[in-house]
């Protein structure tokens, strides 16, 4: 299955794929189009974080959205998809939502890296601030909602993205609770100025496999 991948990275950037231990927090638009480029890569061992079901609602944008899972766990109905396309793969769920009351239950400290596509603000900050202080390299994506040409998408550190107003939003949450990032945070976010409502597949699909890109680069880079 991963013969053209090892081709591309050579054998010691599989094996560190495969080795690798990383976390998804929000597998809906962003997230789950991130989980399954990792495990199409070569990830082994992918932990999911979602509290959602799929909505109706949900079937133009969300890779993991079809008309016959709807009102299932998405992280269920995820894991299920990647399981079919990597049955060898370690792929657990966590039924939960990441926030302040249990923050204390996730142990981060056994993931190399976390992936954050959580939409909601106080949410976002508790996990930035967590993860970074459990040692974990952290890969954000700020918002994709509201926006239409992925041409606009870049990539940044977090205290240099411009034109997103989440990651202004998060910014201020940041400094108001004083809350010191151990590390830096490498975000995908849009400079396009926000439409009235709506998002689209092309968009939430860019802005995930262009963090799943830099996860991969940077576990590789590592072992070469």
């Amino acid at each position: 299955m991963f013969t053209r991948t090892t081709q591309l990275i050579g054998h010691d950037g599989f094996r560190a794929l495969q080795e690798a231990r990383v976390i998804i927090f929000g597998v809906g638009g962003v997230g789950g189009w991130c989980a399954e480029s990792l495990l199409r890569t070569g990830i082994g061992h992918l932990t999911l974080v979602d509290f959602d079901v799929v909505d109706r609602t949900n079937l133009n944008r969300q890779i993991v959205a079809t008309y016959d899972n709807i009102g299932q766990s998405k992280v269920v109905e995820m894991q299920k998809r990647l399981l079919t396309i990597y049955p060898e793969a370690d792929v657990q769920v966590i039924e939960r939502q990441y926030n302040a009351e249990t923050a204390a239950s996730f142990d981060l400290s056994q993931y190399d890296i976390v992936v954050d596509a959580i939409d909601m603000v106080d949410c976002k900050a508790l996990l930035l601030y967590n993860a970074t202080h459990a040692g974990c390299k952290v890969f954000s994506s700020m918002g994709a909602g509201r926006k239409l040409n992925p041409q606009h998408i870049r990539t940044a550190e977090f205290w240099k993205v411009q034109g997103c107003p989440l990651a202004r939003a998060l910014r201020t949450r940041i400094k108001k609770e004083k809350l010191v990032l151990a590390s830096k945070i490498q975000c995908v976010y849009s400079e396009e100025i926000a439409g009235d409502q709506g998002t689209l597949a092309p968009v939430v699909g860019v802005f995930g496999m262009t963090l799943a890109s830099m996860v991969i680069e940077h576990i590789c880079s590592k072992k070469s």
